[in-house]
C-alpha cells in the first residue's frame, strides 16, 4: 500500500523550494500526495517565524494537521522550527523536528531516500517555479529574526542551478524566479579568498541562465538596492527578452533616522539613485517594496517622510506591514514602542498610497508591448458573449494583473503571450494578444 504524504508551507519562497525538494524525495521512494479527504501517514509543515503572525500561524497548522491526521507523523522544518525547537516538539503528533536547514537530505535519508536530489525536476500546481540559489544572511537589522535562524551562507553551485533551471523550463514552467534569504548575496561565500577578477556574482549567474535554449522567462525575487549592480542591470538590459523588467527592492523606511535604527546600510538618496538607475536603464521598470509601518519612536514626522519617499520612488506594489517585535532581535527592546492604531492607521495611509502610485503606473504602461503567463481561463457565460469566448487571466513580466477576453481555441494556463496594454484599472490593465 502506498504512504500518504500531505505537505503544508508558511512564508517565503524559499521554504515553498525546500518543501517541494522533500516531497520529491520522499516520492522517489513510494509516498504519494494525499488526495481531498485522505489521511496522511506523513506531514510535512515548513513554518515561518518572521514575525508573531507566523508562528502563531505554524502551531495552527501543525494542531490541524495532529487533528485531521490522528495517525501521522508530523515533521517540522522551517525558521519556527529552528527558533523555538521545544516549543514545537511539544505540539501533537510532531515526532521529528529539523533545527537546520543543511539536515534536509538526512531527513530524506531517514525516510529512505537514497538518491537525494540536489534540485527539482518541476514545481508541483505551479506555473512559475521557484530555484533557491542561496541561503544565509550575514546581515544584522535591528528588527529581523532571519539571521539567527539563517546565518550560515552558502551558494549553491552554479552548474546545479543552470541543470536544474533547464529541467524545469523543459517541464513547461515559463517563469523561473530565483530566491535566496539574501538574494544579492550569491556567490559572496566563494569570493572572499578570490582575486576581484575571478569572482562569481548574481549578475553571471542570471547571464548563464538567459543562454539557455527555449521560452521562458526570469524573474528575480527580493533584492537589496545596493545589490542592484551595474552589471546586473547591463545584463537585465542586454537580455530584456529573457528577464523581466521587475526588481522588488526592499526599503522598510524611508526615513533616514529610522533606517538608522534600523541598522540598514544606505539612506534614501542611495536607494532612490538605484531606482533613477534603473528607469535610466530598463523600459517602463517595475519596482516593489517591503515597508514596515510603526517601527518603535517612529514619528509623524518621520512617517511622511516614508510617504514622500514612496512617492519619488514611484512604486508600483507596497507590500506594507505592522512592525512586530522578535525576541532577540535589538528592536523589541526599544523604547517608544508604536501603538498597534497608530500602527494600524499607517498601514492604511500606505495602503491609499500603493493604490494612488498603482494607478499612476499602470497608467503610463497604455500602448506599451508585455508579456503574459496565463494562470487561469474561465468560459463566460452571458447573453452578450459568444460561446467560445473566455477571460483569460495572468501576470505580466512588470509585475501586473492582466486580462483579455478571446474567441481562439487553445489558450492554456502555462502559456506566455505577447500582448499590449489597451487600458489600465485600478488593479489590472486590459491586453490585445499579438499574433
Amino acid at each position: 500500500m502506498t504512504a500518504k504524504l500531505r505537505v503544508t508551507t508558511l512564508g517565503c519562497k524559499v521554504n515553498q523550494y525546500e518543501t517541494e525538494l522533500v516531497r520529491q524525495g520522499l516520492q522517489k521512494v513510494g509516498f504519494s500526495d494525499c488526495d481531498e479527504g485522505d489521511q496522511a501517514d506523513v506531514c510535512i509543515v515548513n513554518t515561518c517565524t518572521v514575525t508573531n503572525q507566523g508562528d502563531a500561524k505554524s502551531r495552527q497548522v501543525i494542531r490541524r494537521m495532529s487533528r485531521d491526521n490522528p495517525n501521522a507523523r508530523i515533521v517540522v522544518m522551517g525558521c519556527y522550527a529552528t527558533r523555538a525547537p521545544d516549543e514545537v516538539a511539544a505540539l501533537p503528533g510532531v515526532v521529528d523536528v529539523v533545527t537546520d536547514k543543511r539536515e534536509l537530505p538526512d531527513l530524506m535519508t531517514r525516510f529512505g531516500v537514497v538518491d537525494v536530489p540536489t534540485g527539482l525536476d518541476g514545481f508541483s500546481g505551479r506555473h512559475r517555479a521557484y530555484v533557491k540559489v542561496q541561503d544565509g544572511c550575514l546581515l544584522r537589522c535591528s528588527y529581523c529574526i532571519i539571521p539567527h535562524v539563517r546565518p550560515a551562507l552558502t551558494s549553491r553551485p552554479l552548474d546545479h542551478i543552470v541543470d536544474e533551471v533547464r529541467r524545469l523550463t523543459e517541464a513547461g514552467h515559463r517563469e523561473v524566479v530565483l530566491t535566496g534569504i539574501h538574494l544579492g548575496h550569491y556567490g559572496v561565500d566563494w569570493n572572499r579568498n578570490k582575486p576581484r577578477e575571478d569572482w562569481t556574482r548574481l549578475a553571471d549567474l542570471v547571464q548563464q541562465l538567459c543562454e539557455l535554449p527555449g521560452d521562458f522567462r526570469i524573474r528575480l525575487s527580493s533584492i537589496e538596492a545596493t545589490e542592484v549592480t551595474r552589471s546586473l542591470i547591463a545584463v537585465m538590459n542586454e537580455y530584456a527578452d529573457r528577464v523581466v523588467p521587475h526588481l522588488h527592492l526592499c526599503l522598510q523606511a524611508g526615513s533616514d533616522s529610522v533606517l538608522r535604527r534600523m541598522r540598514r546600510r544606505w539612506g534614501t538618496k542611495m536607494f532612490l539613485d538605484r531606482c533613477r538607475l534603473l528607469r535610466e536603464s530598463l523600459v517602463k521598470p517595475a519596482i516593489t517594496t517591503d515597508i514596515i509601518a510603526g517601527f518603535p519612536g517612529e514619528t509623524d514626522e518621520e512617517f511622511e517622510q516614508t510617504i514622500q519617499t514612496c512617492r519619488n520612488a514611484g512604486f508600483s506594489k507596497i507590500h506594507a506591514f505592522p512592525f512586530s517585535a522578535r525576541r532577540g532581535t535589538p528592536a523589541a527592546e526599544m523604547p517608544n514602542q508604536v501603538h498597534g492604531d497608530v500602527k494600524q492607521d499607517r498601514i492604511r495611509r500606505l495602503g491609499e498610497l500603493e493604490a494612488e502610485l498603482r494607478r499612476e503606473y499602470y497608467g503610463s504602461l497604455v500602448g506599451e508591448p508585455v508579456q503574459l503567463l496565463v494562470e487561469s481561463t474561465k468560459r463566460m457565460v452571458s447573453l452578450q458573449s459568444s460561446p467560445n469566448q473566455t477571460v483569460v487571466r495572468g501576470t505580466t513580466c512588470r509585475y501586473a494583473a492582466a486580462e483579455f477576453v478571446t474567441d481562439a481555441i487553445g489558450t492554456e494556463p502555462g502559456q506566455l503571450i505577447h500582448a499590449n496594454v489597451l487600458r489600465a484599472e485600478d488593479d489590472r490593465l486590459h491586453v490585445r494578444p499579438i499574433c
